[in-house]
């Protein structure tokens, strides 16, 4: 019998996690559960997961008829573990279950890194592979991908402001990003920003109230990021919480 072992995660709301800590069963092609963040292999994919529906409850994730991750919550993003490289099924159901709520089929290819992402509401819950980047950004440069799953907030326009600006001094990097919407990398300068999040439209002045405003943050040279806009929980208006998730880290990155 091959032993279950842990699945290194996190929860943006640990409060909507369901249960104990996640678990990864090293079944189903995953042959081995260290963290593998941004270093490819040349005989190995690599997979994590991201749970991005706000209200689907506690999900389990089974490829084929194996499980391979246990009672994950709104929020959470696995580590990368390797997988063989081969076509699989995933199917996302209900923690405890083998209730259906969405699959997915993916081929998963040597020295690639994979995001599976589970989205939108409940009622109408999807799942999609996507392909992160495994390579550094160009010299002098970082990659940044943004992923609005932001169910409430409707169209928002993205503002990144290097550390020696001001919000009213710049131009958006991303405007009228609406649900669903995946921007691809964009490479951006090395440096330190702060991410703003708006309405769409939004005239930028002195007395602007953003609906997110990041750290200051800053990102090496080279490095790859995911950063994953969600619906902000328990409020009276529409308001978005940002993750920011690490795709690749060059092994001679500088700040």
């Amino acid at each position: 019998m091959i032993p279950s072992l842990q699945f290194a995660c996190r929860s943006i709301l640990p409060r909507m996690v369901f249960g104990a800590v996640a678990m990864l069963a090293c079944v189903s092609g995953l042959s081995g559960c260290q963290a593998v963040n941004g270093v490819t292999s040349a005989t190995i994919a690599q997979l994590r997961i991201i749970d991005a529906s706000p209200d689907a409850g506690g999900l389990d994730i089974y490829s084929g008829t194996s499980a391979i991750a246990y009672n994950l919550g709104f929020g959470t993003i696995t580590s990368y573990v390797p997988a063989t490289p081969s076509t699989y099924t995933y199917s996302i159901d209900t923690a405890g279950t083998r209730t259906a709520l969405t699959t997915v089929r993916a081929t998963l290819a040597t020295a690639k890194q994979y995001t599976l992402l589970i989205n939108n509401a409940a009622a109408t819950i999807q799942s999609q592979v996507l392909t992160d980047q495994s390579q550094p950004a160009p010299s002098g440069q970082i990659s940044l991908r943004f992923l609005d799953e932001a169910i409430s907030p409707g169209a928002i326009d993205l503002y990144l402001v290097p550390s020696s600006s001001s919000l009213a001094a710049v131009n958006p990097l991303q405007t009228g990003i609406v649900f669903g919407t995946n921007t691809g990398y964009l490479n951006v300068p090395t440096g330190t920003y702060t991410l703003y999040v708006v309405t769409n439209g939004t005239v930028i002045s002195k007395t602007t109230v953003p609906l997110y405003t990041g750290a200051s943050t800053t990102y090496p040279a080279g490095s790859a990021r995911t950063i994953l806009i969600l619906d902000q929980q328990i409020v009276t208006a529409p308001a978005v919480q940002v993750v920011t998730t690490s795709d690749y880290e060059s092994a001679t990155a500088t700040q």
